[in-house]
């Protein structure tokens, strides 16, 4: 009687055992485990173990229940205080720079692959749309500042929303019954409602969840979770987007001070690997190998022109006016990472039968293999080389034990890199606010506590408890001393001139 359940049932726990295990795979030889999970779905596929699948429409609405997920752990996981001042940054590059994007791709599509505009500015639509999965799971292993790192994560929350809705309208049936305007008016009102619903529901489950007495801990990551769908749902249900109410409802929640918050944080993150997993898994399993080979050229031609052309004109027109700098702008240009988002995408105007949708689908796929290799694989050596690194940067590591978050604290690792001047420095010197304290250094493999007068050398890591309501100032503070040394107390908090 359940034969079939079991066998299904044994090769999924095997496809997800083996993808667990791929994740340390991929993470030593420096593969994206992004396309161990395609290949793994390719392998079971038609061209592997001979399991078909083609059922583009379940593939899309299985695709968006994964983007749900993956997107409110992107949200539950950023911290105000870094997304707030790019805020106006990462909305410029989800509504300029998709709409840059999609024509500059279009124009190129449509003059170099003589495809009709249609299908032209679809796959500059599909494009434009930067993985939160990918861009979560690459940026997070860097230290980089962390205005690069909020900008290109919020921009990832964010840009699925207007890139959606472009798409459906794109690929939607039958004559255009609306003016243009009135287009463009429905974005609006689906972009502010979207936001709108998720504040709200943030603002109401965070009320909720730090008065409701559970029975059980494990209830509140549920609940957390369930409030950040509701929003989706809440959102699609007064046609509004609900990509942006997830993303936005996740901020609201992972920022405030819930019970068991980092309980909350890791089974979010769990989920989100389940979904990611899932979500490309499917993904390899829905195309057909035989077609990538004649769908390389237009992912060629596609491709250098999103890389070399749409994303740094888009990056440009809308980071220009905050005042970004060129070597931060080539920067957000390069690291546009896209993953499953596009391949998702893609799924839409193959289940509304368009014209070509099938040739978009496998050059998408292509595309986005490709740029996962190139791109993935080149973020270090180019923030390298562009000099836009901060080694010194503290890192937030997430910790599941009770102890610090009944006492609203966290646990920040600093490593000295060359060149910082933390070196030399003692510890009392370094003045940090009352409420952080340096309570563990490594140096050489052995560890100690150290005194007000320990002198910090380069290659030491430091474990340092700091309270959330100094957490910020702490971090500000160990960058200034790490500019300046112990001439930090006279060149403010930021260790520059400008006494900021």
């Amino acid at each position: 009687m359940t034969g079939g359940l079991d066998l299904a049932l044994l090769l999924g726990a095997a496809v997800l055992l083996v993808a667990v295990w791929a994740v340390r795979f991929s993470t030593r030889l420096g593969v994206p485990s992004l396309l161990v999970y395609l290949a793994l779905g390719m392998a079971i596929g038609e061209a592997g173990l001979g399991i078909r699948f083609d059922d583009a429409e379940l593939t899309r609405v299985l695709g968006f229940c994964a983007l749900i997920v993956i997107i409110a752990e992107g949200g539950l996981t950023a911290r105000w205080s870094t997304l707030r001042p790019v805020l106006g940054l990462s909305a410029a590059l989800s509504t300029v720079g998709v709409l840059v994007s999609i024509a500059v791709v279009g124009v190129a599509g449509h003059l170099l692959l003589d495809l009709d505009w249609r299908l032209a500015l679809l796959y500059g639509a599909v494009l434009s749309s930067t993985d939160a999965a990918a861009v979560f799971a690459t940026l997070r292993r860097l230290r980089l500042p962390p205005r690069l790192v909020a900008t290109l994560e919020a921009e990832s929350g964010t840009n699925d929303a207007p890139v959606v809705l472009l798409v459906v309208l794109l690929s939607a049936s039958g004559p255009v019954s609306h003016p243009w305007w009135y287009e463009v008016l429905l974005v609006a009102y689906e972009l502010s409602m979207g936001t709108a619903v998720g504040f709200l529901v943030g603002l109401g489950g965070r009320w909720a969840l730090r008065r409701a007495a559970l029975p059980s801990s494990g209830l509140y990551p549920i609940a957390a979770v369930g409030l950040t769908v509701l929003a989706y749902a809440a959102g699609a249900v007064l046609h509004a987007s609900g990509f942006l109410a997830v993303y936005v409802a996740g901020v609201v929640l992972g920022n405030a001070r819930l019970p068991h918050r980092q309980a909350i944080l890791g089974f979010a993150d769990g989920l989100a690997w389940l979904a990611q997993i899932g979500l490309f898994v499917l993904l390899g399993l829905l195309v057909t190998p035989s077609r990538l080979a004649d769908a390389l050229l237009p992912a060629v031609v596609v491709g250098l022109a999103l890389l070399f052309l749409a994303r740094p004109l888009s990056v440009a027109a809308s980071a220009t006016p905050f005042r970004i700098g060129p070597r931060e702008q080539l920067f957000l240009s390069w690291a546009g990472l896209r993953g499953a988002v596009p391949i998702v995408l893609a799924t839409i105007p193959l289940s509304e039968r368009v014209p070509g949708a099938d040739r978009l689908f496998d050059a998408v796929f292509v595309l986005v293999v490709i740029f996962t290799l190139v791109q993935a694989g080149t973020l270090a050596p180019v923030a390298r080389w562009l000099r836009v690194t901060a080694p010194a940067e503290a890192a937030e590591i997430r910790v599941e034990t009770a102890p610090l978050e009944r006492m609203r604290a966290d646990l920040l690792q600093l490593e000295i890199p060359p060149g910082s001047k933390l070196g030399g420095v003692h510890v009392d010197e370094l003045r940090l606010p009352m409420g952080a304290s340096v309570t563990l250094v490594l140096r050489d493999g052995t560890g100690f506590v150290p005194g007000p007068d320990t002198r910090l050398k380069v290659g030491d890591s430091l474990l340092i408890v700091a309270s959330v309501e100094v957490r910020d100032a702490t971090e500000r503070r160990l960058r200034a001393v790490s500019r300046r040394g112990r001439l930090a107390r006279w060149f403010g908090e930021y260790g520059d001139d400008s006494g900021e």
